[in-house]
């Protein structure tokens, strides 16, 4: 499936996914949304948490508006990206 099907994913984030190598859902699946999101913020793009929320949600699907507290907090954790406010 496309990335730009997904929930959530717009045509900058299928740009940004693409530019690391992530060019389907199968490939999204199977780095994960923590780890596609670090290969986006490490190639240099100026990314914020909701990209990682929106990385989950596509996984899910389910808006990244509708993921708990908790499962926001574990992902950033596991980002390394404990400092993001909510």
């Amino acid at each position: 499936m496309d990335l730009i099907e997904l929930k959530n994913l717009g045509k900058t984030s299928v740009q940004w996914l693409n530019a690391v190598g992530i060019r389907n859902r199968e490939q999204l699946q199977a780095h994960g949304a923590v780890n596609a999101y670090i290969k986006v913020r490490d190639r240099g793009f100026k990314v914020s948490k909701v990209l990682l929320y929106a990385l989950e949600g596509a996984l899910t699907d389910s808006s990244w508006k509708d993921l708990s507290e908790e499962v926001k907090n574990q992902l950033l954790q596991d980002a390394g990206e404990a400092g993001f406010k909510h």
